[in-house]
């Protein structure tokens, strides 16, 4: 009899140690971790603190995930009500740079705006020219790009420090409509900080939340 034909004997029957019980004490298995010689009993109470070990990685794993969420939710919220008492473009930008440079520690934050405001605030750098390819780029992004992909135009806005930046994330400012009037780069010399599978969901609401304070105080 071939050990296929008795596994597939002992998976037909399942009720035989039922009737031989005093054979599972005499079955020994290799120990997966030390190779000795064990008993099926050792084997599945070994088995199973390995599951419960792995099951608490995953658990501190998710427990650690959850908390920085709620971090980085917390300092999302406080953007927002920075942004809301903003009251003037230049109040905007300082928001901008001040709590992403600070709570978010961005290293390196650009902001260009076009097509609207042309009052006294519109005279920062934000409202210097754009290319029509900069324009292009971010009107045809249907959320934040993450890595030095696309146009890379923008690193020129950073200056003599765009020669180190290793990774950026490009964000489109947009009307309640959804065109385009100004992107939102921030950019790190470390290339995992903003890489191309980085999950997006705040940096998009940052982006709205700059959208919205900005046409707030320009329109």
């Amino acid at each position: 009899m071939t050990s296929e034909q008795v596994a597939r004997y002992l998976q037909d029957h399942p009720e035989f140690f039922d009737q031989y019980a005093d054979l599972l004490a005499l079955v020994t298995i290799p120990d997966p971790h030390s190779g000795r010689a064990i008993s099926i009993s050792e084997r599945q109470l070994i088995l199973l603190r390995d599951k419960v070990r792995s099951l608490e990685t995953k658990m501190s794993e998710l427990i650690s995930f959850g908390e920085e969420n709620d971090a980085i939710s917390d300092k999302v919220h406080v953007l927002s009500l920075a942004l809301i008492s903003a009251l003037s473009v230049s109040a905007v930008t300082r928001a901008v740079y001040s709590h992403l440079g600070g709570a978010f520690a961005v290293p390196h934050v650009a902001l260009r705006v076009w097509g609207v405001g042309d009052g006294a605030d519109a005279n920062g750098v934000e409202f210097d020219s754009v290319t029509d390819a900069v324009q292009a780029f971010a009107s045809g992004l249907p959320r934040p790009s993450c890595g030095l992909t696309g146009t890379h135009e923008a690193l020129a806005w950073f200056g003599s420090a765009a020669t180190g930046l290793r990774s950026i994330a490009q964000v489109p400012l947009r009307h309640p409509n959804g065109n385009c009037f100004g992107l939102l780069v921030m950019a790190s010399e470390d290339q995992h900080r903003f890489y191309p599978e980085l999950g997006t969901l705040y940096i998009e609401r940052i982006g709205e939340m700059v959208s919205t304070a900005l046409l707030r105080v320009m329109l």
